[in-house]
């Protein structure tokens, strides 16, 4: 049971609570935060996968031929240069939208320097 009291109570120290912030909030760092993570997560993904495609092309191709290792090795360093190359250039991409004027960024940093 709550008592009529309890819930002025509350509602005062919300007004309170709500008079002291002032209207900030430390969303726009944490949200910056947790997408710089996204990014990183995503990469990582992009290399695994890579190496799990080709792992499983050359596995499949191996047992289809007879070949156990040959196919396998091939495909898996195929897989791995193909990760690397994805997350290379989804960095690149990040870097450009960072660099982008407005973005908050380093606006003036250029690609030749």
């Amino acid at each position: 049971m709550s008592d009529p009291d309890d819930s002025e109570r509350l509602r005062q120290l919300d007004a309170r609570i709500a008079r002291l912030r002032g209207g900030k909030t430390t969303r726009p760092h944490q949200e910056e935060h947790y997408s710089q993570a996204q990014h990183g997560w995503r990469m990582v993904i992009e290399l695994v996968v890579g190496l799990l495609i080709g792992f499983g092309m050359g596995y499949g191709l191996d047992s289809l031929f007879g070949t156990l290792p040959v196919f396998l090795v091939v495909f898996t360093l195929l897989g791995l240069a193909a990760g690397i190359k994805t997350m290379m250039r989804t960095a690149a991409e990040l870097a450009k939208d960072m660099n982008a004027p407005g973005s908050g960024g380093d606006e003036g940093a250029k690609d030749g320097d």
